[in-house]
């Protein structure tokens, strides 16, 4: 019996770029946003992000924060604002941001109330959804007077 080829080992950029894939995803699940056109924009920014940390290495720490906001951002051209904050019960729903812009371990923050919501990658508890014990439901879908649009949403008032 000849012994099987192992594959090749992953680079660390691949690593990166796979771990960073699967925070944002874990984000747009928790968030309950995460049908197909939403995973293509994280896969695009993905493909965009290999090209930019193979041109800085150093970088490669960067790019779960960095992939978080290209999908922010192409979500709030398209749909709205994404994530809504948890936190803040009263006022117009804002989105969190990603805290810091260029720099490794990413967190969504709410600057209304000055407060780190979760890292990147674990929205799940902070919106009720898996590991929150209250299952109270959250902010889901996208906020804002963009509306929800095509997913069946509420829409713009």
């Amino acid at each position: 019996m000849e012994p099987s080829a192992s594959p090749p080992p992953v680079s660390p950029l691949e690593q990166a770029l796979h771990a960073a894939r699967a925070l944002v995803l874990a984000d747009l699940v928790a968030g309950e946003v995460a049908q197909a056109d939403v995973v293509s924009m994280v896969e695009e920014s993905v493909v965009q992000r290999r090209w930019w940390v193979e041109q800085w290495p150093e970088g490669v720490e960067y790019v779960s924060g960095l992939i978080a906001q290209d999908v922010q951002d192409a979500l709030l051209e398209k749909y709205g604002r994404w994530p809504l904050c948890p936190v803040c019960g009263a006022g117009d729903p804002h989105a969190l941001e990603v805290e810091p812009e260029l720099g490794p371990d990413p967190h969504w923050v709410c600057h209304k109330a000055g407060v780190s919501v979760s890292p990147v990658g674990a929205l799940g508890p902070a919106m009720g959804g898996p590991g929150d014990s209250e299952g109270s439901g959250g902010s889901e879908g996208f906020g804002g007077s963009e509306g929800f649009g095509g997913y069946g949403g509420e829409g713009s008032s």
